[in-house]
């Protein structure tokens, strides 16, 4: 093979490979370790370029598996990594690339023979993998240190030290996705992990110090989304004229390549999503999402979830100190713009729903932004894309919408605020439209498309709930937002009559035939009936508390009155009718005395008047409507599958065979 090497096919045959994974030890002082580590190649950005690579060395690590426990090479590959490491920092300042290129090659090894390790064993056999090592006569009570720890430490230690820089993004990059493929022993259980020796590691002993500046460091990854550097900027490169010491020096130790291949092709151009992404970015933040969702131990809650729920703003007043020991201050401006412009990953929405509902300083930062609506708009363009999303990413944006309208200042400032031509929204050209309108908008086309597709009760509380908080503050509503709410009740009575007729004719032909099973209609009708009851409070809550600001409201209930006749007498909504039944006789008497054949914009200007003639005491006053998110007593059992199943689809993960996944279907994400 050697220099000449340019296939992964010729991966098998590959001497030093071969070596590696054979049935000879080889010490940890060899030379061999500069032959197999000197090759230069691009590195792999999908799974399904990580394919072709287990594919091609899946004899190699079958080979060293068996062989493994008698040779331990898999142990000195690790030590010679560890070796290598304690020079990064001061190479990366240097501009030393042959360190960090022959580093970050053993980690790609160590990352890639991790990987099928962890797919073919369980934990307890992985441990033994790494304690195995070439026993000399007489060492047999010689106990060797525990390298798992050692190297997630190490790992840890090179993603919060080393600077970003070309040279370092390649290497940097590869621990933390090694990170994720130490912590991926999830995918292979059915059951949630709440014992593993990996989460001990992490959360336990040498790694714990380290809890806050990981965290902090992964933040900043995600915030900056340092794309990739171009090919060839980080590793180990070849001058032209073939001088340079760094080269000579390189050709030198290795007497040949053990491969130079390019996955993709050589010189091959990216696709335009691969240039506009930053493979660290997305990788960082699923690590941290992984490592926020890890499972409490016994007797100490997770470390990680502890620093994201306690982090603290870098321009924010401090006077008071963190109850967590793993606090720390981040740029609160740089992590909202960036939350801002990601939303349309699901990971990305996820930390967002995570700091929402966590990280009370996050929450009360973003709630006094001026500027809401950057982070608004992508959340309900996520919503209204209901189609393509899938149902995980839908259920964050909405818990989200429904976190923020409990904050009363929120759904204030909401109807300040003027958009103008929302080319995304395709029902209806908005050429001026509120924010708070649009959010009505948005939340109704949901409750509709879920009415008539997947019919699940859980979304459609949760919106019911958002417009319910909402409800009170509503300002200025836009008249086709109005309608909409209208239009929602008018779709809502027509199914409570079908239903109530199916109910009735049902009953009818039961009474002339067998025994046979009848449809429970009543537990149709019951919910309908309690969706019916939310939106007259809904509506209710806008009246009593905002009339005088919403004439196009009025105006559709005018409109619409005959839709409201049939609940007048309603025993379930006698009680909520009253106010409605008043607001509508009020404004239809002055019409009346206003004469016929009225424009629009006078009858607008009719209900104007009206609303401030309109004695207040009149309407019966309800409790305020307020809806809190409140977590599943199990959210493990939601959070974690999906955490997996991202990071499963992440186009820069590593390639898992869909047969061997247990934690969830291949549908799931």
């Amino acid at each position: 093979m050697g220099a000449n090497s340019s296939s992964i096919c010729e991966l098998p045959e590959n001497e030093y490979l071969k070596r590696l994974s054979g049935a000879e030890a080889v010490s940890e002082n060899d030379p061999f370790w500069n032959q197999l580590l000197s090759f230069s190649f691009t590195a792999p950005t999908s799974s399904a370029e990580l394919k072709l690579l287990e594919e091609a060395t899946i004899s190699i690590c079958k080979s060293l598996v068996e062989n493994n426990p008698r040779t331990g090479n898999l142990g000195a590959l690790i030590k010679v990594f560890l070796s290598r490491t304690k020079e990064l920092k001061i190479s990366a300042e240097c501009q030393n690339h042959l360190f960090i290129w022959q580093a970050h090659n053993a980690l790609f090894i160590i990352c890639c023979l991790l990987k099928v390790f962890i797919c073919q064993m369980s934990e307890e056999e992985l441990q033994l993998h790494f304690t195995y090592e070439e026993r000399m006569p007489g060492s047999y009570g010689v106990e060797c240190e525990d390298l798992i720890e050692e190297l997630l430490c190490c790992l840890i230690q090179l993603i919060v030290e080393i600077p970003l820089l070309d040279i370092t993004y390649s290497i940097s990059l590869e621990a933390v996705t090694t990170l994720l493929v130490f912590l991926s022993c999830q995918l292979f259980h059915k059951e949630i992990l709440r014992e593993s020796i990996i989460h001990k590691y992490l959360m336990r002993g040498r790694c714990l110090p380290y809890t806050s500046r990981l965290v902090k460091t992964l933040l900043y990854n995600f915030i900056r989304q340092e794309r990739s550097p171009p090919p060839g900027s980080h590793v180990f490169q070849q001058q032209t004229d073939g001088g340079g010491l760094l080269y000579g020096f390189a050709s030198g130790v290795a007497t040949g390549l053990w491969t130079v291949f390019t996955l993709g092709g050589v010189g091959s151009k990216p696709a335009p999503q691969q240039e506009q992404s930053s493979p660290l970015a997305n990788q960082s933040l699923l690590l941290l999402l992984v490592l926020a969702n890890l499972t409490d131990a016994p007797d100490t809650p997770n470390p990680y979830r502890q620093a994201i729920m306690s982090f603290k703003n870098t321009q924010g007043f401090t006077a008071f100190p963190s109850p967590s020991p793993h606090a720390f201050q981040i740029n609160f401006n740089s992590l909202y713009t960036a939350l801002c412009e990601q939303q349309k990953s699901d990971q990305a929405t996820l930390l967002l729903y995570i700091l929402l509902h966590q990280n009370s300083n996050v929450r009360t930062y973003m709630l006094a932004r001026t500027d809401m609506e950057n982070l608004v708009l992508p959340i309900l363009e996520i919503l209204y894309q209901v189609e393509e999303r899938n149902s995980h990413h839908v259920y964050m944006a909405l818990i989200i919408l429904l976190i923020l309208t409990e904050d009363d200042g929120f759904n204030r400032s909401i109807h300040e605020v003027i958009l103008k031509n929302i080319t995304w929204y395709s029902e209806r050209v908005l050429t001026e439209i509120s924010l708070g309108s649009l959010l009505i908008l948005v939340v109704i086309r949901t409750i509709q498309y879920n009415m008539t597709r997947t019919r699940d009760k859980y979304l459609h509380t949760n919106c019911l709930a958002a417009l319910a908080n909402m409800s009170a503050q509503f300002r200025s509503l836009h008249q086709y937002a109005a309608q909409r709410i209208i239009s929602l009740f008018s779709l809502l009575s027509k199914k409570h009559n079908k239903v109530l007729e199916q109910a009735t004719q049902t009953l009818r032909g039961s009474l002339s035939s067998d025994d046979s099973p009848l449809p429970d209609y009543a537990q149709d009708l019951n919910v309908i009936e309690e969706v019916i009851r939310m939106m007259l409070e809904i509506i209710n809550s806008c009246l009593t508390n905002s009339l005088h600001h919403n004439p196009n409201l009025v105006y559709a209930l005018l409109y619409k009155r005959d839709l409201f006749e049939q609940f007048r007498t309603h025993p379930s909504f006698q009680d909520i009718m009253q106010n409605i039944d008043l607001v509508i006789s009020f404004f239809s008497s002055r019409l009346e005395q206003a004469g016929a054949q009225l424009s629009v914009e006078r009858v607008l200007e009719i209900i104007k008047q009206g609303a401030v003639a309109l004695p207040k005491d009149r309407l019966r006053k309800f409790p305020e409507l307020k809806f809190k998110y409140v977590e599943e007593e199990q959210p493990e059992e939601f959070f974690i599958p999906y955490v997996w199943s991202l990071v499963y689809n992440s186009a820069v993960a590593l390639y898992w065979n869909p047969q061997d996944i247990q934690l969830f279907t291949m549908d799931s994400g």
